[in-house]
């Protein structure tokens, strides 16, 4: 949805919640047992191996420039120090020993990636799974406040730069080091203490303006990957809003909104191509220059007789060989930067605790006949806005109890509570006398099962939808379970039948499918306490009727609470409760409420008159 100006770019960066980088030492510290894990020997092998096949590349490449020296002074008869390696071996044997020579480098290089290739795939592959985890964990009250297309980067730039983090720290710098030394010592020990003190300075110039003019940049990309991010966050959510742009015909407004947005990315983008221009010009400058002073001390001893020309050729191609590490050292620090900024972001997101969490030791929960008791529950999403204010009520096993009153009185949040979504805030919620908080988050969403009033359905087939109830159910309950939320007939007039896809968020069925497919789900899933947020609100009155069967089958022997706003809907519950601004202001049953001549009963009465 972008262009990419910079092929060395991530695609969009953010700092990291706390507005401050982690340290580069502690992450790559944090990311050290990837590399060399303790439960996996086979990995700490593999490192070695590919750390010996690195050094045996690096010293094949450094002896190469030796073969060429000797060719070339074979061929312009020029024996020097080493007249019967030359004579041995003669001018074409020498050229072909220069090109084995390059063969085994390359050689060595493959095998070295080839080695390491599925310790990097590993590291990647642990710390997805390690994040995903930790997202799925993070509270309802995370997830909203996020935007999910730059949540989705966070994990994927963060993921992918574990690897190549690991991948050009160990592959990359480590290599490059290395082979400088080796140069180092061949220019001084052959040759002149001042060839190795101009190759010095030259490094040192060329690494010092590298590392002040990328620190530069960064804050330039920075600002065109949080423009990116926008942009990106933009498209996404009209994407998933695509009807209601509809709806209100602003495709042209739409797009503005995504175009300004990309305005943005494209000033800063452009800045990012400008400084990294520079950046590339000022390199080739400083090598340049290194590289003439090198050949020009080499050209003068050529000429007063103490070099002979494959002197001359070997220390160009050392020069050479020095170059091309260079060169990648820029593109690498880069790109380490940069990663570094990822892998922050992504670790600051794993540092951050879950707002709901299970207690150590917690015990599972045992769910023995379901009895549900709120007791002075006191919550508030903010705390200056209270919604719950000292709610108490309890559902007997078997029994159904219903919520019902107006939008915002707090009925939701009821369910939200019952799940662990949430903490309260004061009081407590217990079932079967234990604690919410005291047990794993795991068994008690097990013991729950919640027909939701919007029913999201994932991107599958119809049988993957309802299957997901229950992990182990077979294709006969999957079916037996559609039949009981009435729906197996419709599928079955499908083209595809249960194999039918759904599309995004089941776009392409109706809300009444929708619903009924949510139905069936919870009817597969068998929990012993079920809770029905407007289980019925998107069906017609004859599907609906048939549903309540369905549902009166299922509540059966269960502990159900129904959150309602069609009353018509829980006259058959045991006790209904009215609440109002976030209290229970009635309870009872249908008839007894009707009696009472309350709130209640002003309800009933406006939504008969409605319906007549």
């Amino acid at each position: 949805m972008r262009p990419n100006t910079d092929a060395t770019a991530p695609e969009d960066r953010l700092r990291p919640p706390n507005g401050e980088e982690a340290g580069a030492l502690s992450i790559i510290t944090r990311v050290g047992p990837y590399l060399w894990p303790k439960d996996a020997p086979w990995v700490r092998v593999r490192v070695v191996a590919a750390l010996a096949a690195l050094v045996a590349a690096k010293l094949v490449a450094v002896g190469t420039p030796f073969f060429y020296k000797a060719a070339v002074d074979a061929l312009a008869g020029e024996a020097g120090g080493d007249a019967a390696f030359m004579l041995a071996m003669g001018a074409v044997g020498l050229t072909v020993a220069y090109g084995m020579a390059r063969v085994l480098n390359v050689g060595f290089q493959q095998l070295r990636d080839v080695i390491f290739a599925r310790v990097g795939q590993r590291a990647l592959r642990a710390v997805a799974i390690e994040t995903f985890t930790h997202i799925h964990r993070m509270s309802l009250r995370y997830h909203i406040t996020r935007k999910t297309g730059g949540l989705s980067r966070i994990m994927e730039r963060g993921v992918k730069a574990v690897s190549f983090l690991l991948r050009f720290i160990l592959l990359s710098i480590g290599p490059l080091l290395l082979e400088l030394l080796m140069v180092g010592v061949v220019l001084a020990t052959l040759f002149d203490i001042w060839y190795l003190v101009v190759v010095l300075v030259t490094v040192v110039l060329y690494v010092a303006f590298t590392f002040k003019v990328t620190e530069w940049r960064v804050g330039i990309r920075r600002e065109m990957n949080r423009q990116d991010t926008d942009a990106n966050q933009k498209a996404i959510d009209s994407l998933l809003n695509f009807e209601t742009v509809k709806y209100f015909g602003a495709e042209d407004r739409e797009a503005r909104r995504y175009d300004s947005a990309m305005a943005g990315y494209e000033d800063a983008a452009l800045r990012t191509s400008y400084s990294l221009a520079f950046l590339n010009f000022g390199q080739s400058l400083l090598i340049s220059a290194g590289l003439i002073g090198v050949m020009v001390m080499a050209a003068m001893g050529v000429q007063n007789g103490s070099l002979t020309v494959g002197d001359f050729v070997m220390v160009n191609a050392y020069m050479i060989q020095i170059t091309i590490p260079l060169n990648m050292l820029g593109m690498v620090y880069r790109e380490i930067r940069q990663s570094l900024i990822d892998m922050a972001e992504m670790f600051a997101l794993l540092d951050q605790p879950p707002e709901v969490s299970d207690r150590p030791g917690a015990p599972p929960l045992r769910v023995r006949d379901g009895h549900v008791r709120f007791e002075s529950v006191e919550f508030g999403y903010d705390p200056v806005r209270p919604i719950l204010k000292g709610i108490s009520f309890e559902v007997p096993p078997g029994h159904t109890v219903a919520l019902v009153g107006a939008s915002g009185a707090g009925k939701s949040t009821i369910g939200r509570l019952l799940f662990r979504f949430y903490d309260v805030s004061a009081g407590s919620v217990s079932i079967d006398g234990q604690d919410l908080r005291d047990v794993t988050q795991a068994s008690l969403h097990d013991a729950i099962g919640i027909v939701p009033q919007d029913t999201v359905l994932f991107n599958d087939t119809l049988y993957y939808n309802i299957a997901y109830g229950r992990e182990d159910a077979t294709r006969a309950d999957v079916e037996d379970a559609a039949r009981a939320a009435r729906l197996h007939d419709f599928i079955a007039s499908l083209p595809d039948g249960y194999d039918t896809q759904v599309g995004e968020r089941g776009l392409k069925l109706s809300g009444g499918e929708k619903q009924r497919v949510g139905i069936a789900r919870t009817l597969l899933k068998n929990p012993p306490i079920v809770l029905l947020d407007e289980a019925t609100s998107a069906l017609d009155t004859q599907t609906e009727r048939d549903i309540q069967d369905s549902l009166r089958a299922m509540s059966a022997g269960r502990t159900v609470i129904t959150i309602a706003h069609r009353l018509s809907t829980v006259v058959d519950a045991d006790t209904i409760l009215v609440m109002e601004d976030g209290r229970v202001i009635e309870r009872g049953s249908h008839d007894a409420l009707l009696a009472r001549d309350g709130q209640y009963a002003r309800l009933w009465t406006r939504q008969a008159r409605e319906a007549a």
